[in-house]
């Protein structure tokens, strides 16, 4: 393996980390950032799968450590959003935008969309980190969340060790291309939902209008 200078910027913070414990390191700290600790799990995720891809850890071994890590952090964090999360957020909710208000409706939203949630969190920073903690706080039923928080896992999981284990270093630089871009591709998206929300709020007046002069003339 490279010594630590050589190696690209993603790996170089981690990298100790995985030299010293390993699978250990692995489960751990995807686990603890699965209950809403912040933690690296997903960079040590990649850096594992590029160490197999040198011929330093199985990967098949890092998968399944860091699937099931995942799986057990989310259901910790679930759990500790039965027990205790509605409390924390009514007492100090409000002090990070949560408001009860706001808990409402998100329980609203997770009762029609709550699987799709569960599914696509693992993808998202934010969410990866208090996806359980939501559900459990928003009431989901656990055997549900236990269900598509493992398929999300599974795929989270699947993607970035495959990817990362195929493409090795060249992964790492593509990473650090795409980052000097990332602020035009957020305006890009920015101006994206702009245009449409405004459109959808042109045609949405232009139908009221129609509606109105409708009315009318019938009066």
């Amino acid at each position: 393996m490279p010594p630590t200078a050589d190696l690209p910027e993603l790996l170089q913070g981690v990298a100790p980390i995985l030299d010293r414990w390993g699978y250990l390191a692995l489960a751990g700290i995807i686990g603890v950032e699965s209950f809403g600790v912040p933690a690296p799990g997903q960079t040590l995720m990649i850096a594992a799968a590029i160490y197999s891809n040198w011929g330093k850890l199985d990967i098949f071994a890092v998968a399944a450590v860091c699937f099931v890590a995942a799986v057990l952090g989310d259901n910790i964090g679930y759990w500790i959003g039965v027990r205790g999360g509605r409390k924390a957020v009514h007492r100090f909710g409000k002090y990070i935008f949560i408001t009860p208000h706001r808990l409402e409706k998100a329980e609203r939203f997770f009762a029609r969309r709550g699987n799709r949630i569960v599914v696509v969190a693992r993808f998202i920073d934010g969410l990866r980190q208090l996806n359980g903690v939501i559900a459990g706080i928003t009431g989901m039923p656990w055997k549900q969340f236990l269900l598509y928080n493992a398929i999300g896992a599974a795929l989270w999981v699947g993607w970035w060790t495959t990817v990362a284990y195929l493409l090795g270093n060249q992964l790492v630089a593509l990473v650090e291309q795409a980052d000097r871009y990332k602020w035009w591709a957020i305006a890009a998206i920015v101006a994206a939902v702009g245009t449409y929300v405004y459109v959808r709020v042109r045609r949405r007046r232009a139908s009221l209008a129609a509606e109105a002069v409708e009315e009318e003339t019938k009066a």
